[in-house]
């Protein structure tokens, strides 16, 4: 009796059924340790950057006004665009 209930439960876990169950399961535990992976490894990425703000001095926010605001004697600077095309000296963007 022992054996035939242990063969039945057996032959009841090899059902294509009980298979893809199993799968589904075993897919739903996989996506759950990498989520908690994922979760870990951006927390300890806010840790270094805050351990890495600390030690450059980085921690302390400027004032706006200061923070918008040009120190005295510096020259503005200016974007100047180019008067010619540029042109590749490869020719490999004409392939």
């Amino acid at each position: 009796m022992w054996a035939t209930t242990k063969v039945n439960r057996t032959l009841d876990k090899l059902t294509p059924e009980s298979l893809a169950l199993q799968a589904a399961d075993r897919a739903v535990l996989a996506g759950r340790r990498v989520k908690h992976f994922a979760l870990d490894v951006r927390d300890g990425m806010a840790h270094r950057e805050a351990a890495l703000k600390d030690a450059l001095g980085l921690t302390a926010a400027p004032e706006p006004e200061e923070a918008r605001a040009l120190p005295a004697g510096r020259p503005h600077l200016v974007v100047v665009e180019p008067t010619h095309p540029h042109h590749s000296l490869t020719r490999k963007e004409d392939h």
